[in-house]
């Protein structure tokens, strides 16, 4: 069988697919002080610990966001907190996420 050649924008993609994540047990307070410092710095956690390592990183910054997993039984949850259908999940994101601006807004107020 012929080998294809990759096309050059996919390169840096192969090369993502080739490395491996490591997970390290740390202490809480380890994990703590370089989480922290990630913040700090504008960093992902692995950044910061490849900053620490002096490991290059990517040069431009990725969009910031935050994560969680919604399972079926939590989209139940947050539908009938919000008065809408479990399967309305974008118009359920669109008021997580309005939720998290006033929780936010809120600590800043009293912060």
């Amino acid at each position: 069988m012929s080998q294809r050649k990759i096309p050059e924008k996919w390169q840096s993609s192969v090369r993502a697919a080739k490395a491996v994540q490591v997970a390290f047990d740390m202490d809480e307070a380890l994990q703590y002080q370089i989480r922290r410092e990630a913040l700090d710095n504008g960093l992902s956690p692995s950044d910061q610990i490849r900053h620490i390592l002096t490991l290059p990183t990517a040069a431009k910054p990725k969009r910031p966001r935050l994560t969680v997993s919604l399972s079926p039984e939590d989209y139940v949850h947050l539908a009938e907190r919000y008065g809408l259908s479990p399967e309305q999940q974008l118009e359920i994101k669109h008021r997580v996420m309005d939720e998290l601006l006033a929780y936010s807004r809120q600590q800043l107020d009293e912060g």
